[in-house]
């Protein structure tokens, strides 16, 4: 599979294969670093190949992608959030002339199944970066007439849509009279944004002080190549909102986290204007909220740093967004002398000591963790809290076993942002790579990531001081 792309922006990829028949991509213009690896996972998902040769402009809502089938297009928008629509590219130019050229060019034998005389169909007008009048689209419709078109025009129910794309650039205080780049092509599939909406956050029966955005849980899920009847686990479950995205797309899901009253639906709410969580606020109940409570395995109190699992189990997808000590403390339990003395004791209780659970050791055994217990092929998707004076690519965490497909920024402040970063697991787990970062000096700048929040609070420190420094002048 490859790619080209049209309308302002920057980045690249790569131009069209001959052959293959060309899509029109449109995507939406938010979560812009996220949507390459999306698009790239879900293609090799649908088993095609993503191929990264030439040219694609990262930052446009237009992509043109070369693949085998429509079959395979309309796989790909049954599961991507990024992107809105996919058309079969019947032409495109850099103005109305050349876009009129390509189409006169385009086979006929390739038009003429959807031209007959006994399917409708209507052509929608669509402008990015401009707001054209109603009189205004329906003379650039009027221009295209040269089409053989056989059947009636049907504006409520078509049996074929048509669409002409137009795009002004990115620069909303300079757009140009006359398009960039133009497309006309037949429409096929939405994506999947409406996921969003349904999902939100904000109706949902349970959530907690850091449960994931809905469309950054479905990138998550799509990042991680997850497909129905995986198994996908989250080491740090919370509320589960990414166990919902992955059941969305039919995995069976479980987790752990180490706090008890999360797991079970207990303590304080975190809704406003409600003191406490109701008897049925957990996240079997979440699960059962959108009709997924069937792909609920099962959810357990358990430390993270502490090994759980017997050898053989694996997992297809790890997906989680660790503790950084902001919203959540980063805790596990307690040192191995207090443990020593509870055994003594032969202490029984869900309220166990906790100790602190610095970010660089989560990180450590989370990819230790994912590269033990994921298939060959699997996928570790996680999120790594950065704060950016600080960040080179190099404090990345690294493991023998698993490959880094991508690396995805998300700003949270002006001096921190987290990055999700997907990894997948492409050698098998041996006992000498049980330890090997203890070993190599390359995560010693991981040391950094203890003090995250120190570094978190300090930035917002001084911008509110500097705030009333300001007030006051």
């Amino acid at each position: 599979m490859r790619a080209s792309g049209g309308g302002g922006g920057g980045g690249a990829m790569a131009l069209p294969s001959a052959g293959l028949p060309r899509y029109l991509l449109l995507l939406a213009q938010e979560n812009l670093e996220f949507r390459l690896p999306e698009i790239k996972s879900l293609v090799s998902l649908c088993g095609g190949r993503f191929s990264d040769q030439q040219e694609l402009r990262l930052n446009s809502p237009f992509w043109i992608l070369s693949m085998p089938s429509e079959e395979m297009a309309r796989g790909l928008m049954k599961r991507t959030v990024c992107a809105k629509s996919i058309f079969e590219l019947w032409g495109h130019g850099k103005s109305a002339e050349e876009l009129y050229s390509s189409l006169k060019n385009y086979p006929a034998e390739k038009m003429a199944p959807f031209l007959q005389s006994n399917l409708s169909y209507k052509i929608k007008v669509h402008t990015f970066n401009k707001t054209l009048t109603q009189e205004e689209k329906i003379q650039k419709i009027d221009s295209l007439e040269f089409l053989p078109f056989e059947g009636k025009v049907n504006l409520k129910k078509p049996d074929h849509i048509f669409w002409l794309l137009e795009d002004y650039g990115m620069d909303p205080n300079n757009i140009p009279e006359q398009p960039l780049d133009l497309y006309f092509g037949r429409w096929i599939a939405d994506g999947q944004r409406d996921l969003i909406e349904s999902y939100s956050v904000k109706r949902r029966h349970f959530i907690g002080n850091t449960s994931m955005d809905a469309c950054l849980a479905f990138l998550m899920a799509n990042h991680g190549r997850v497909k129905p009847n995986d198994v996908v686990f989250d080491p740090f479950v919370g509320t589960g909102g990414l166990l919902i995205a992955s059941a969305h797309f039919g995995a069976y899901v479980c987790g752990t986290d180490i706090d008890y009253n999360t797991v079970h639906g207990l303590g304080k709410a975190s809704r406003k204007n409600q003191k406490w969580r109701g008897p049925d606020e957990n996240i079997r109940a979440n699960l059962r909220q959108y009709g997924l409570e069937k792909h609920y395995l099962d959810v357990l109190v358990s430390d993270a740093s502490k090994a759980i699992w017997r050898k053989g189990v694996k997992f297809d997808a790890v997906i989680t967004d660790p503790p950084y000590g902001i919203r959540e403390a980063t805790r596990r339990t307690g040192s191995q002398k207090e443990m020593a003395k509870m055994a003594e004791r032969g202490a029984e209780n869900h309220i166990s000591i906790s100790s602190n659970y610095h970010l660089s050791d989560i990180l450590f055994d989370l990819l230790k963790f994912a590269a033990e217990y994921l298939v060959l092929g699997g996928r570790l998707v996680y999120w790594l809290p950065v704060y950016k004076p600080e960040y080179t690519e190099e404090i990345i965490p690294r493991h023998p076993c698993l490959k880094l497909i991508s690396n995805c920024e998300q700003t949270l402040s002006s001096h921190t942002s987290r990055h999700l970063i997907t990894m997948e697991k492409v050698k098998d787990f041996e006992d000498e790579d049980r330890d090997s970062h203890i070993l190599d000096s390359q995560y010693l700048p991981y040391k950094c990531h203890n003090s995250f929040r120190e570094k978190y609070f300090s930035g917002v420190t001084k911008r509110i001081a500097k705030e009333e420094k300001d007030s006051q002048k």
